[in-house]
């Protein structure tokens, strides 16, 4: 066995953070950005939810049929953006569907808006439809690492008004888990609170997630030596810690 040591700061760091009005960034290093698409080299994601959407929007129809809209932003083009659309749009609508400043899934690049291709694209609310490329990519994206962030039944709890066209990047086991027990990412900590979870990979490879909560300043972690693993802080207090199985 070896055993890994966790930092408290830790627990606000990963790819599966949880990003909300009552959970905001802390800080910490700009993640690694590239394009997913050269067509709109300005458009970021982080570098491994980049290429899973770059894949999954491929298999769905291609960029000419889809289009990035919005990916990572800085906290300033955030701060922009809010004030921007009070000024426009008034106090309810930014409320409804514009996160505060440090609240943005947007400002850890793993987080999407995309929109169908067409003549004229709303910046703030793109039109991503059920049907065509689109419908196609909405199948496809959990086998790919993404889920439909915010959904209209779980408003209550994102704080954020159902956005059809906002897809997250949580990587494929947790996309899975998420869609197939209609959570969002608010209650994903409390369903993994109550007992590891265990998931099966198209590649028929099986996967374990479970939560590590973290009292005082940090907590240790004990693993197998050859255990092939992820930790990922929630921003709640606690890590994610996903287990694939060893390959026979």
């Amino acid at each position: 066995m070896r055993t890994i040591a966790l930092r408290r700061e830790q627990t606000a760091q990963g790819p599966l953070i949880l990003v909300n009005a009552a959970h905001p960034l802390t800080g910490g290093p700009t993640p690694e950005l590239t394009a997913p698409d050269a067509l709109h080299p300005k458009i970021l994601l982080e570098r491994q939810a980049a290429h899973l959407l770059d894949a999954c929007v491929r298999a769905a129809g291609g960029w000419r049929a889809i289009v990035p809209v919005s990916g990572w932003r800085s906290l300033a083009e955030q701060r922009f953006l809010w004030a921007d659309t009070w000024d426009r749009e008034g106090e309810d609508f930014t409320r409804k569907y514009v996160a505060l400043p440090r609240c943005s899934e947007h400002q850890t690049g793993l987080a999407v808006d995309l929109g169908e291709r067409a003549e004229h694209i709303d910046f703030i609310r793109p039109r991503f439809p059920e049907d065509g490329a689109c419908g196609r990519f909405r199948r496809l994206a959990a086998d790919h690492g993404f889920i439909q962030r915010y959904r209209r039944e779980k408003e209550s709890l994102t704080g954020i008004a159902e956005e059809p066209w906002h897809f997250r990047y949580v990587g494929v086991p947790h996309a899975r888990l998420l869609e197939d027990s209609g959570l969002c990412l608010e209650e994903y900590g409390d369903f993994l609170r109550e007992r590891p979870r265990t998931c099966v990979l198209s590649n028929g490879r099986r996967v374990t997630v479970s939560y590590l909560s973290c009292a005082g300043g940090g907590v240790e972690l004990e693993l197998p030596e050859d255990a092939c693993f992820q930790v990922s802080g929630h921003n709640d207090g606690g890590f994610i810690v996903t287990r694939w199985e060893a390959v026979s």
